[in-house]
């Protein structure tokens, strides 16, 4: 067989997605690993993306990852789905089997690696989860099949917030109740674990931050943000002055991105030098 100069090609379908830095993070991976293969970053806007998942097949991509708006949309364009994906409703990776498109969702299994790296178990835990969205659906049923004993779910809009808390009290161990977020969030005083799961403080809207009483952190608590960029968001700088335990969002982004690598190529992720990479990134190393 002759030389190939045909590399494999994965990526990221999203808007908005510019400022998105996953890229960086496998491309560096794939170099340290050998292998021929290529990251594309690419702006697919809302109603676009029937067009883009067709792109999927026609380049013969080995996969693409799903962001803001596109996890749950995704799920209409897709041949078969994982078993949590199919729990959450939503999906943040696809595999390209040889034409078949399987989705899987990775937001929760990151999420839940990057709480046990800070020496953090959800189970009996009390999760305060803000947002409904695809990376909260991910979140908060990871979390109920880690054995956290409630979730509480705070949305604006009810419908789908108590959607999401019927979802975990029917299929899941964990009991969930939606709070109506209408005005500034009290959060529940028994809660252990604080998540922002909702685009606020998404880059370019770095002065933003969750509409939250924050006097209602405490000290015990532990807060979580899975906005990367930029990593130190105001919501973490705002409980980190309460006392409370804070987890950017660096860690999730390093662990679903390893478990992603692996499902396209079939070869252990290069964790620390993923990390290493988006530390650099973002002038953390």
């Amino acid at each position: 067989m002759g030389k190939n100069y045909r590399s494999e090609l994965v990526g990221a379908f999203g808007c908005p997605i510019d400022e998105n830095p996953t890229g960086v993070m496998e491309e560096a991976a794939f170099q340290a690993k050998g292998l021929d293969y290529r990251y594309l970053t690419i702006k697919v806007n809302e109603g676009d993306l029937e067009v883009a998942m067709k792109a999927v097949r026609v380049l013969h991509m080995r996969g693409i990852n799903l962001t803001i708006p596109h996890k749950v949309e995704v799920l209409r364009y897709l041949d078969e789905l994982s078993e949590a994906a199919e729990l959450i409703g939503a999906v943040n990776m696809v595999v390209n089997k040889d034409g078949k498109l399987w989705g899987e969702n990775t937001d929760g299994k990151g999420f839940l690696t990057s709480l046990t790296n800070e020496g953090i178990t959800v189970e009996g835990k009390i999760v305060t989860v803000l947002g409904a969205g695809g990376a909260a659906r991910a979140i908060s049923v990871e979390c109920a099949l880690a054995g956290a004993s409630k979730v509480y779910i705070a949305n604006r809009d009810s419908t789908r917030g108590t959607e999401l808390a019927g979802l975990i009290n029917e299929r899941t161990g964990a009991a969930a109740e939606y709070i109506p977020w209408d005005k500034a969030l009290e959060v529940p005083e028994n809660t252990d674990i604080l998540v922002n799961a909702t685009s606020v403080g998404l880059y370019p809207n770095v002065n933003d931050k969750p509409d939250v009483n924050y006097d209602t952190v405490k000290p015990n608590m532990a807060v979580s943000d899975v906005i990367f960029n930029d990593p130190n968001t105001l919501f973490l700088q705002e409980a980190g002055r309460r006392g409370a335990k804070t987890i950017n969002g660096l860690g999730m982004l390093v662990n679903q991105g390893a478990v992603n690598f692996t499902l396209w190529t079939g070869v252990e992720a290069p964790v620390d030098i993923m990390t290493q990479t988006l530390k650099q990134e973002f002038g953390l190393a």
